[in-house]
C-alpha cells in the first residue's frame, strides 16, 4: 500500500508545517504543559467530592482482597483484564479514600492526553497536535473516563504509547523503541479487552509499514517478536478467563457478559439493522458520546470525514506520510464495526469505546488545521469554539448520577443514619448495586468476608449488621420487589416482627416512590432520603406485601457492565 520510489516516501513538508516551525518551541511548550496541567486539574476537581458508583465499588471490592492470589481470582468474575485490580490491591496501602483510589486514573488521564499530543504533533503538525491536546484534555465525557476507579484511562495511556513508540521505532529504526510500543501494547490488552481491537489495528498499520520501507531486520524481528508474545498473551487471556464468561453461545464468548444486558441493543442485528445505516448512525453515535453533545458530535463525525478526506487526497498526491496516518484513523473504527457485526463487541455511544478516542480526535483535529490552513489565530478559534459548546452544553449518558446529588457528604449522613437507628438483630436488605456501595461505605473499606447464604444471595456482616444482597437483582423493581420481598422471607430465617431496612444506593433508586404510588398498601410508606440516589426504609417481617401492577417500574434485573 505504500511502496513507492524516490521522494515520494519522505514526508514533505507542507506549507503549515513551515510555519509550524516559525514558532517558537519553548512558548508552545509551555502551553501545552499548561494546557495539560488544565487537565489534569479538571480531572481532579471531577474525581474528589462525590462518594463510589457501584462499578467503583465493585472493582475495589474485587482488588480489596487479603492476598494478591485472592484478588486475582476475586477479577475472573469480572468481565475485565487484571491489571486495574493488581493496581489498586497495590495502591490501597496509600489510602482508600475516594480520590486516592482514583488517583491513578486521573495520572494515566493526564499521561494520555501528553503521549497523545507528542504523537499527533510528529503525525501531523504542530496545530494539529495542539488542538488534539485541547479535545483530549477538556471534553468534559473524556475527563470523566479518567475520574473514575475503571480501565479506560489506563487503556488510553497504553494505547497512545504504543502507537507512538511504534512510529517512534520506524521513523528512527530503533528496536528499542519497538520493544517498549510491544510493552504498552500489552499493558493496554491486560486494562481493558478493547485493547484487542486497537492492537488488530496496530498489527496492520506496522505491517504496512514495514512492506513500505523495509526497516533493519533488527527492528522488524522485535516486531514479529512482540507480535507472538501479544498473540500469546492474548490466548492465555482467552482460555483463563474470556473463555469461562459466556453465557450464551460460545461463539459469542466476548459478548455473553453484555448482549444479554442493556448493551445488547449496541451490536448489530441483521434481523433489524442495516449494514451502513448501523455505521453511520452508531459511528455518530461515538462523536455524540465523546463530544458530551448531540449537535457538536455530529459536526465532529463530519470533520473526522473531512480530515480523512483530506489525508486520502493528499496521499494520492504521493504524501505516504498522510497516507500512514489515514489508515491508522480509519483501521480502529473499521476493526470495531466489524467486531460489532459479528456479535463480538459493541459498536455505539458508550464508554466501551474509549480505544477510539485515539483516532477519533486525531482527525478532528487534522480536519480542523488544514481547514484553517496552518493558520494558528483560525484553527485555535474553530477549536475553543467546539470545545466550548461541549463544555456549556454537556449532556452525559446514562447511567449516570448528578454531582450534587452524588455529595460524599449524603453518604456519611447515611452512615450516620444507620449506625444510629438500625439495630444488631435488625436486617439491611439490599439489590446488587446497593449491596456494592453499603459493603464500601459499611464496612470502612476492609475486605468483606462473605458467609454461606442460599444461591441467588449474598451475605456478610460489618459494623455489627447483617446484609443480606439479591446477588441477581441489579436494582429492585416495584412489580418484582413483593416476589423479591416473598423469597428473602422463605431463604432466611428472619422472626417475624423483626425489621428489615431496604436499602437503594446507586444510578436507579426507585423502589420506595414506586411502591408508594402503585401499591395499595404503601401508600403510606416513609422513608429516609440522602439526596436522590441514597434511600432507605423500614419494612417488618411476617407483614403482607401487596401486590403490585406491572405497569410500576421497569424490571432491570441485568447488571450494567462495568
Amino acid at each position: 500500500m505504500f511502496v513507492g520510489h524516490g521522494p515520494v516516501n519522505r514526508p514533505r513538508m507542507r506549507e503549515s508545517d513551515r510555519e509550524d516551525s516559525r514558532q517558537q518551541p519553548s512558548r508552545l511548550l509551555i502551553a501545552a504543559l499548561l494546557v495539560t496541567l488544565l487537565g489534569f486539574l479538571a480531572r481532579l476537581w471531577t474525581a474528589h467530592g462525590t462518594f463510589l458508583n457501584p462499578d467503583e465499588a465493585l472493582h475495589f471490592r474485587l482488588a480489596n482482597q487479603p492476598s494478591l492470589l485472592l484478588a486475582y481470582k476475586a477479577g475472573l468474575t469480572n468481565p475485565h483484564p487484571p491489571l486495574l485490580f493488581f493496581l489498586l490491591y497495590f495502591w490501597r496501602i496509600l489510602g482508600t479514600s475516594e480520590i486516592c483510589l482514583r488517583l491513578p486514573s486521573v495520572l494515566a488521564g493526564t499521561v494520555f492526553c501528553w503521549v497523545f499530543f507528542k504523537w499527533l504533533v510528529k503525525a501531523a503538525g504542530l496545530l494539529a497536535g495542539f488542538i488534539g491536546l485541547l479535545f483530549t484534555a477538556l471534553l468534559p465525557p473524556i475527563v470523566e473516563l479518567a475520574a473514575e476507579v475503571r480501565q479506560y484511562a489506563l487503556l488510553m495511556a497504553f494505547l497512545a504509547g504504543a502507537l507512538y513508540f511504534l512510529d517512534e521505532a520506524f521513523e528512527k529504526n530503533s528496536a528499542l523503541r519497538m520493544a517498549a510500543s510491544s510493552v504498552c501494547l500489552y499493558l493496554a490488552m491486560v486494562s481493558h479487552y478493547s485493547g484487542f481491537w486497537f492492537a488488530a489495528a496496530l498489527g496492520i498499520y506496522a505491517l504496512c509499514r514495514i512492506l513500505a520501507k523495509s526497516p533493519p531486520a533488527g527492528v522488524v524481528g522485535w516486531w514479529i517478536g512482540g507480535q507472538i508474545l501479544g498473540l500469546a498473551l492474548a490466548f492465555f487471556l482467552y482460555k483463563t478467563h474470556l473463555s469461562k464468561l459466556g453465557r450464551a453461545d460460545p461463539a459469542t464468548v466476548l459478548s455473553g457478559w453484555a448482549s444479554d444486558n442493556y448493551l445488547r441493543r449496541l451490536y448489530f442485528d441483521s434481523a433489524h439493522n442495516n449494514p451502513v445505516t448501523f455505521l453511520v448512525g452508531r459511528s455518530f453515535g461515538l462523536f455524540q458520546y465523546f463530544a458530551g453533545q448531540l449537535a457538536v458530535g455530529d459536526v465532529m463525525g463530519l470533520l473526522f470525514l473531512i480530515g480523512v478526506a483530506q489525508l486520502l487526497g493528499s496521499s494520492l498526491r504521493g504524501d505516504s506520510g498522510d497516507r500512514r496516518l489515514a489508515l491508522i484513523l480509519i483501521l480502529p473504527f473499521a476493526i470495531a464495526w466489524a467486531a460489532s457485526m459479528a456479535h463480538v463487541y459493541p459498536y455505539a455511544g458508550t464508554r466501551h469505546m474509549a480505544f477510539l478516542v485515539i483516532p477519533a480526535m486525531a482527525g478532528v483535529s487534522v480536519a480542523l488545521a488544514r481547514l484553517a490552513s496552518g493558520k494558528w489565530p483560525r484553527g485555535l478559534g474553530m477549536a475553543v469554539v467546539l470545545l466550548l459548546a461541549c463544555i456549556v452544553f454537556f449532556k452525559p449518558r446514562q447511567p449516570w448520577i448528578s454531582r450534587a446529588e452524588q455529595s460524599r457528604t449524603h453518604m456519611s449522613e447515611a452512615m450516620n443514619f444507620i449506625r444510629q437507628n438500625v439495630g444488631p438483630s435488625d436486617t439491611i436488605f439490599t439489590d446488587y448495586e446497593g449491596d456494592l456501595i453499603l459493603g464500601h461505605y459499611l464496612c470502612g473499606q476492609q475486605p468483606i468476608a462473605m458467609e454461606p447464604a442460599p444461591a441467588g444471595y449474598a451475605q456478610f456482616s460489618c459494623a455489627g449488621h447483617r446484609i443480606i444482597g439479591k446477588s441477581f437483582r441489579w436494582i429492585f423493581a416495584a412489580d418484582q420487589f413483593p416476589q423479591d420481598w416473598q423469597d428473602l422471607m422463605q431463604a432466611f430465617v428472619v422472626k417475624p416482627g423483626a425489621a428489615v431496612w431496604v436499602w437503594e444506593a446507586g444510578w436507579a433508586t426507585n423502589i420506595a416512590d414506586d411502591l408508594q404510588e402503585h401499591a395499595s398498601g404503601f401508600h403510606d410508606l416513609r422513608y429516609q432520603a440522602f439526596g436522590k440516589n441514597i434511600k432507605i426504609f423500614k419494612l417488618t417481617a411476617g407483614e403482607q406485601m401487596p401486590a403490585v401492577p406491572s405497569s410500576g417500574a421497569n424490571s432491570q434485573s441485568g447488571a450494567p457492565s462495568p
